[in-house]
């Protein structure tokens, strides 16, 4: 057997791995009752989560020294918790107000540890668009976005590993593929968030039209200069105010 049909069938075995390793990740979410692949357990997110919050605090300068603000942020996101099924997951939630002033940013880590900067909130005009902001994080949570993001690396990077073995290259072409893949699954992550945030705003008595106006915010911060969307994790700021709209729509009917 040539090196190039021993290379093949090591490529191969290894993809089977990845693949198969990938299929038996499979947890029921014990919010949504949805199957998905995931590489923790929930009492491993929470775990993850509550180590790596004082690292990403330091990050961003620290918690925001406004006793007030920081309360502020605390009730509404613990509003959100309490009247939406997010109170009755196993997660635990903590909101945290960070000093930066310059970054623009909002996110979760898994379990439940949410974050906003001050240069985020001191650009929203009301509570309502706080408490967008916020469920959509906390449905980043819920969803198990990090949990399933780290088990498609696994297996993207068993992939590309495979097919580098294979064809005895750098895998570049793999690479740039598998890049893409999960800027896809990024794309739809920030969707089905931006659908939770709306579904827990009408649940807990805020207005959701409020998230248009927060795309706006992000849009005007971009200044309009962005990648195009397939090489972004987010979607554009346009067809996320298109989807919301539909979704705003959609839970009004109900």
């Amino acid at each position: 057997m040539n090196n190039f049909k021993v290379r093949l069938v090591i490529g191969v075995v290894i993809a089977l791995i990845a693949v198969i390793s990938y299929f038996m990740k499979t947890d029921e979410n014990p919010v949504t009752g949805e199957k998905q692949k995931v590489s923790l357990t929930v009492d491993q997110e929470i775990a993850l989560g509550l180590q790596s919050a004082p690292e990403m605090i330091q990050e961003f300068g620290g918690e925001y020294r406004d006793q007030k603000l920081r309360a502020y942020v605390d009730r509404v996101g613990e509003k959100l918790v309490e009247q939406t099924e997010a109170g009755r997951s196993p997660y635990k939630f903590d909101f945290h107000l960070l000093a930066d002033e310059k970054t623009v940013n909002a996110f979760a880590l898994p379990g439940g540890q949410i974050f906003i900067t001050y240069a985020l909130l001191k650009r929203l005009k009301n509570e309502d668009q706080l408490a967008g902001v916020l469920g959509h994080e906390i449905g980043h949570v819920v969803n198990r976005h990090s949990a399933e993001h780290i088990a498609k690396q696994e297996l993207t990077q068993g992939l590309i590993h495979a097919t580098d073995i294979a064809t005895g290259d750098a895998g570049m072409i793999s690479r740039f593929v598998g890049s893409m893949i999960n800027m896809k699954y990024g794309r739809e992550d920030e969707l089905e968030s931006d659908e939770y945030g709306v579904k827990y705003m009408f649940e807990s008595g805020y207005r959701p039209e409020t998230m248009i106006d927060v795309m706006r915010i992000l849009q005007d911060v971009s200044g309009g200069g962005r990648q195009p969307e397939f090489m972004s994790t987010h979607p554009s700021p346009e067809n996320r105010i298109q989807k919301l709209k539909e979704i705003i729509a959609k839970y009004r009917d109900k």
